[in-house]
């Protein structure tokens, strides 16, 4: 996907239109030409990279086509810091050496003094010129382009980018409306992604329906991320039609996406994600492995400090509502940065979780700043985080449930847990603790009685395992193998080519 400055959409007759790139003609080819100054500056350091793209942009009839183009490469190619020494530790050095040299560093030959002396420290040879080169070479403008990966060619590059241009465009949706030729494989994307649908019946098959309540559309960049993995699947298959209504700074628009509009590449670009550190890289890439209930989010906010601000390093999102919890991980620092960091946790009204290096030995003064602290050595233990998101789930989930009435009764003949949750915005174990006067819970969906009896009618034993769920699905629900078990059937399974309804007992 592309950041939302980059987005191009024509607004003509009151519509919402992509501005997508030629796959034949000029936007290849500046596509070309902007893979070409990537691939000629391997080798160099990534300011010199952008310095020529912006020499690109300029020549370009849109820069920010240029700019798209770059965006997708550029986190898809493979940086890395090349220096003598670890630039960290060459900062140590020369700030310490410095502090020696009487007066403090002032004049050019009082640096170069410092710079000597800093290097002399270094174990093997050592120049000072080694040590200067090497004082901010971990910085983002002196990283060096090692690798552009070999699938990236004009075509591909200007696909990618009208599938991310139209993801893009779908962030601020408030209602999407989907035909595809294969609506089950479209369904069980957007199940898996925790949208909210509906199939909706029409003259020539079936329209899937993203919708929800307000309460989901405010978190646009969560949603349009969703979103834009169900497009993806969309676009894979070889007849689609997609209407989506965007806010358009409060302007409700018409987008309209078909098949003719796109084609889908091989890959998706690999995100890179920049971190302040190799301990918060390890932690987002392992609790993003994880099945939870909590979005993490790269350095989400900018939080009030007293007279300062702050940037937490993640923030936790609750999926099930608005409830978010920041986290910051004090890492080893200097005694004076570990005492600003504490009086800007103790000025924020925002609630932390923080993780604390346990060798500054300051968990109990953060813990005294009404955070919640988890400590860890080396690396932080995401089991200690989780533990503690579970706590603050707990105290959401039962809040929650004390705001839902006792009984609910909703006019669906049959719906899930987790649509019903969602549409109250709320967790699926919030929802359980309602009773359901007039539904049986089968599995994990309601279903009204007369509709169980429907559905019965017409089962019968001896049909197809797919007609029995096609008569199912025809009702409105959904887990097919839950129904057959309350209604008494069992599938007769035959080898792995489908299976038969027979009546249990039989």
């Amino acid at each position: 996907m592309l950041t939302k400055d980059l987005l191009r959409v024509s607004r003509a007759g009151g519509g919402y239109h992509p501005q997508f790139a030629d796959r034949d003609g000029d936007d290849e080819a500046l596509a070309g030409r902007a893979l070409g100054v990537f691939q000629g500056h391997v080798g160099e350091e990534r300011g010199a990279l952008r310095d020529a793209l912006r020499d690109l942009e300029g020549e370009a009839d849109d820069f920010k086509l240029v700019r798209g183009f770059a965006h997708l490469v550029e986190r898809d190619a493979s940086f890395e810091v090349r220096a003598p020494v670890d630039p960290e530790r060459a900062r140590r050095a020369a700030f310490d050496a410095a502090e020696d040299v009487a007066g403090g560093v002032v004049h050019e030959d009082e640096r170069e003094t410092a710079l000597a002396e800093a290097a002399a420290r270094f174990p093997g040879d050592v120049s000072p010129a080694d040590l200067a080169s090497a004082l901010y070479a971990d910085r983002e403008t002196r990283e060096v382009l090692v690798d552009v990966p070999e699938r990236w060619t004009p075509g591909s590059l200007v696909a990618q980018y009208n599938l991310s241009l139209a993801q893009t465009a779908l962030f601020d949706a408030t209602e999407v409306r989907v035909r595809c030729s294969d609506p089950r494989r479209l369904v069980s994307a957007v199940k898996r992604l925790g949208l909210l649908y509906e199939v909706v019946p029409t003259d020539d098959g079936r329209e899937v329906v993203l919708t929800g309540p307000d309460a989901v559309f405010r978190h646009t960049r969560r949603y349009g991320t969703r979103f834009a993995r169900v497009l993806r699947s969309v676009a894979e298959t070889a007849d689609w039609r997609v209407e989506a209504t965007v806010d358009d700074r409060g302007t409700q628009r018409q987008l309209v996406l078909t098949d003719d509009d796109l084609a889908v590449p091989d890959a998706d670009p690999v995100t890179e994600v920049s971190f302040d550190s190799a301990v918060e890289r390890e932690f987002a890439q392992r609790f993003d492995g994880l099945d939870l209930d909590w979005d993490l989010v790269r350095e989400p906010d900018v939080l009030a400090a007293g007279e300062r601000l702050m940037v937490p390093d993640f923030a936790f999102e609750y999926v099930h509502g608005d409830a978010r919890v920041y986290f910051e991980i004090m890492g080893f620092w200097t005694p004076e940065y570990v005492e600003k960091k504490l009086g800007q946790l103790a000025e924020t009204e925002e609630t932390l979780l923080v993780a604390v290096d346990q060798s500054l030995g300051v968990g109990e003064e953060v813990a005294a700043r009404d955070h919640r602290v988890v400590e860890y050595t080396g690396s932080v233990r995401v089991k200690d985080v989780v533990d503690a998101l579970r706590d603050l789930e707990a105290d959401l989930v039962a809040e929650q449930a004390s705001g839902l009435p006792v009984e609910l009764a909703p006019d669906d003949g049959a719906v899930t847990l987790a649509d019903l949750a969602a549409r109250h915005g709320v967790s699926e174990q919030a929802i359980e603790a309602v009773d359901f006067p007039e539904h049986e819970r089968v599995g994990r969906t309601l279903v009204r009685p007369a509709l169980l009896e429907a559905i019965d009618a017409d089962l019968e034993a001896d049909l197809s395992k797919d007609d029995a769920e096609a008569v199912v699905a025809d009702h409105g629900v959904d887990d097919a193998s839950a129904v057959f078990s309350r209604l008494g059937y069992r599938v007769d399974w035959d080898g792995l080519s489908g299976g038969t309804l027979r009546e249990r007992g039989d």
